[in-house]
């Protein structure tokens, strides 16, 4: 058994295709199935039901793939020690992050990373927040940028606080409230909303907002993307409360909309989180372009104090 096994046997159970699992691992198909069934041989059971539509893991090949994943993240992770003992940082930096993050410009971000560290291979996600932190726990992400209520707080990993920030009403630019100095939920509640999934840590900045002023709202239109769900609101099918660092922008260009200030609206905290496991050198890294101190001790925030936090 060797890594390049545990690779190709750890792609195909999340492409769980015999050719897109060659394809990531660019080698030919015949090559990876050659060397999964020898695996599969040296083991002594078998990791993949298979069928000529379907390739599905066996119990076996779930624990199995479960500890590749493990041994590679480890071999990844001796690989990058060693050349950062030299100085050079390479390996992956896998990057998670909410589509409405303001604090920090990804982008420009990730390209002064790439300018210090050219030898590290940067991947990005988007997704949801308790996702993004789950992931993180799990290995698959090393840092995240989150957007919670202030009732929640990341738990099991590393986090600082990057920007408190509180809703604006979004609306038509024709609407009744466009142009009003503010308004307040109460004024809103009756309101059709457009918002993000019911469930998401994104729908629960509001959701609860009107839950702690005994409001009740109507959300006839969810979706996860923010395009999406700002022309659902220029055309007059709802009305949607959004991070105001992040619609500020998007507004000033947009004369179809309006920003309407919400006394009571609800609030939000964006976090910087990362593993709380011994990060590697690629992660230390751009905490420092960050300017973030990574804390000496697993187990503690960066500001010192013991992390209690949880995320729902």
């Amino acid at each position: 058994m060797d890594l390049q096994q545990m690779r190709y046997a750890v792609a195909l159970a999340e492409t769980r295709n015999f050719t897109r699992a060659a394809e990531r691992c660019s080698v030919v198909q015949s090559s990876l199935s050659h060397r999964i069934a020898g695996l599969e041989r040296e083991l002594g059971v078998r990791l993949f039901a298979r069928s000529s539509r379907r390739v599905e893991l066996t119990g076996a090949g779930e624990a199995f793939v479960a500890g590749a994943r493990e041994c590679l993240a480890a071999a990844d992770r001796a690989a990058a020690d060693a050349a950062a003992a030299t100085g050079v940082i390479r390996g992956r930096l896998a990057v998670g992050v909410i589509v409405t993050t303001a604090a920090v410009d990804v982008p420009e971000l990730l390209q002064r990373y790439r300018a210090r560290h050219p030898q590290v291979r940067v991947v990005l996600r988007s997704g949801r927040s308790d996702d993004l932190v789950a992931d993180i726990r799990a290995g698959e992400l090393d840092i995240a940028f989150l957007g919670l209520p202030e009732s929640r707080r990341p738990s099991g990993v590393e986090t600082v606080v990057l920007d408190r920030d509180r809703h604006v009403l979004v609306v038509p630019a024709g609407h009744r409230f466009a142009g009003a100095s503010r308004v307040t939920l109460a004024q809103i509640a009756g309101e059709t909303f457009v918002d993000f999934m019911a469930g998401t840590p994104a729908r629960a900045q509001s959701d609860e907002a009107f839950a702690a002023a005994g409001l009740a709202r109507d959300v006839a239109y969810e979706a996860a993307v923010v395009e999406l769900m700002t022309r659902l609101v220029a055309r007059g099918l709802g009305v949607a409360l959004m991070p105001s660092a992040f619609m500020r922008p998007l507004v000033a260009a947009d004369p179809e909309l309006a920003l309407v200030p919400v006394t009571d609206g609800p609030r939000r905290v964006e976090y910087l989180a990362w593993s709380r496991f011994n990060p590697g050198p690629a992660t230390r890294a751009v905490l420092d372009v960050l300017g973030v101190r990574s804390p000496a001790r697993p187990g503690r925030r960066s500001d010192g104090e013991p992390e209690r936090s949880t995320v729902d």
